[in-house]
């Protein structure tokens, strides 16, 4: 038999008191692929990040982790550093923490390929184009001067793919890869993946909570529970003969029912017109503006009072640079009216009183929490600014109420977000915006970093919060099936213009344009294997 490429053993993970692995143990062979799947907070990302000792110095950690032979638990800094980024790739949960925020796209990558290939700028800098190439980045050449700010999400992680795969790795450790990207995207992605497998017969732990990606591209299977692996096998095994409870809970797990029924003739709450906001494109010493990137182009939209509009389309096609004009959180033209009140021309200062009725949850909720403050800290500020009238006994309660509404733990609320996982501090940012009981939410991929059952729960969160007070809802995503569930009408968007719009139940059933056509192919194929579009699930 091959010799493991990565080889796991009894390892363990303790933080202070409580341990976060316990007793892990599996193996690797060169070209095979392994996914880790469970619930955010089941220690799977711990995993990952201590194969190649990336764990905060409070980690305690005990067991082997040999790759290629080499027990890298006690190895020095200096072979460390030799394995990080050469033998061993990875791709990070959340590219905009990741990516240096100061230094552009190409240097990032040029910086890998000259440490590790001794590549001079120029040849780094073709080198990294074509990377950009390969994982999908539209006009490479253009962007690899780019800021990771100025890239969307979807883009962010593909630039942070191109990364870790520029040294063609032995193996590569892929934390949650396709969680920010369209799904069009996701089924690219996938297959360059096992392309890169088929040619440098490389090896991948392929961590994510997506059991539908998890069947298309994985070899073998660990299911975490708590830290532990409660079964693991071959992934055909797994999801046509689950042995434990909880892997069956899994692979049930899937957002379901529709979205509660918007009152009839209910008042606009939000209305735009001829939108656009474009970025200057600036070059030359001088930074001249040479163009233009068009992120939204002449958008029109109307969303009634407890409705859900839906609002899809492929990474860099505007959706989030939309939700943040509406709420003119980003310079912007055309008009804009939220809650009868024209806004288009208001300053930030006469904004100030309607911000508390109109709130946002972001995609990425470790750079939108501070890392200075306290999850009671972080929910409580919007009450200190928004509802003065309220004693300190009173904004507690509040707390302790939003955080059990989002399924937190009350007694979590003195802690600091580094301590939480990519799921749990999404929950935090949603109850930090519930808190204020806003009359209009933007969702932009609020459940993007979370696991299939906590998905399930925040969209029954949502809509039991959308049914009791009324909320509307401005739902962006790139997950189409958490769009069915949610959404009562549709945008669908393309290089910044809108090309689809109706009831989201007509598009669904169908598509008139063939852009759309392809989202829900792609969406659905991704999900089903293949099969024909499946209809909605049923409500439960």
């Amino acid at each position: 038999m091959t010799s493991p490429l990565l080889s796991v053993r009894d390892l363990s993970v303790r933080f202070g008191a409580a341990e976060a692995v316990r007793q892990v143990s599996f193996d690797i062979a060169p070209g095979e692929t392994l996914a880790l799947v469970g619930e955010s907070g089941s220690g799977k990302s711990v995993t990952a990040l201590s194969t190649l000792r990336l764990l905060p110095p409070a980690a305690a950690l005990s067991g082997e982790i040999l790759f290629e032979g080499r027990d890298l638990a006690g190895a020095p800094e200096a072979a460390l550093r030799a394995v990080r980024g050469n033998r061993v790739g990875m791709i990070f949960q959340e590219p905009m923490s990741s990516l240096n925020p100061v230094h552009t796209i190409g240097r990032q990558i040029g910086e890998v390929l000259g440490l590790h290939q001794g590549l001079r700028r120029n040849q780094a800098r073709a080198r990294a184009i074509e990377l950009l190439e390969a994982v999908g980045i539209p006009d490479p050449a253009g962007r690899i001067d780019d800021f990771p700010h100025q890239l969307s999400g979807g883009q962010r992680q593909r630039a942070m793919i191109a990364m870790a795969l520029a040294n063609d790795p032995k193996l590569l450790i892929a934390d949650e890869p396709t969680t920010a990207l369209d799904v069009t995207v996701q089924v690219q992605i996938l297959a360059l993946l096992k392309a890169l497998q088929r040619r440098n017969g490389m090896a991948m732990l392929f961590i994510t909570h997506d059991l539908s990606i998890v069947r298309r591209i994985a070899d073998r299977v660990c299911v975490m529970r708590q830290g532990e692996i409660v079964e693991t096998g071959p992934v055909d095994a797994i999801f046509t003969d689950p042995r434990h409870d909880y892997t069956r809970q899994l692979l049930a797990a899937a957002p379901r029912g529709e979205p509660p029924e918007p009152p009839a003739d209910a008042p606009a709450i939000v209305e735009a017109e001829d939108l656009k906001v474009w970025f200057p494109v600036k070059r030359g010493l001088l930074r001249r503006t040479v163009g233009h990137i068009r992120a939204v182009d002449g958008v029109d939209l109307t969303i009634g009072k407890g409705e859900t509009l839906g609002v899809v389309g492929e990474s860099g096609s505007g959706k989030s640079s939309l939700g943040y004009a509406v709420l003119r959180l980003i310079p912007s033209r055309g008009r804009i009216v939220v809650l009868g009140q024209p806004i288009e021309n208001r300053s930030w200062q006469a904004l100030r009183p309607l911000r508390q009725h109109m709130q946002i949850v972001f995609q990425d909720p470790f750079g939108s929490l501070s890392p200075r403050l306290s999850v009671a800290e972080i929910v409580e500020e919007g009450l200190k600014v928004h509802m003065r009238q309220l004693s300190p006994a009173q904004r507690a309660d509040k707390v302790t109420a939003v955080l059990r509404e989002v399924g937190l733990d009350p007694e979590t609320a003195t802690r600091y977000p580094h301590e939480f996982s990519g799921g749990q501090r999404q929950r935090i940012a949603i109850a930090r915006a519930l808190v204020l009981e806003p009359q209009l939410l933007v969702l932009d991929e609020p459940t993007s970093a979370l696991d299939v059952s906590i998905q399930s729960q925040i969209i029954d969160l949502l809509r039991d919060a959308q049914r009791r007070r009324g909320l509307t809802y401005m739902f962006i995503s790139h997950d189409l099936r958490t769009v069915r569930a949610l959404a009562h009408r549709l945008i669908v968007m393309r290089h910044g213009r809108v090309v689809e719009a109706g009831p989201a139940a007509e598009i669904f059933a169908a598509p008139r344009e063939d852009y759309t056509r392809q989202l829900l192919a792609a969406a659905f194929d991704l999900a089903a294997e293949g099969s024909a579009l499946p209809p909605p699930p049923p409500g439960g």
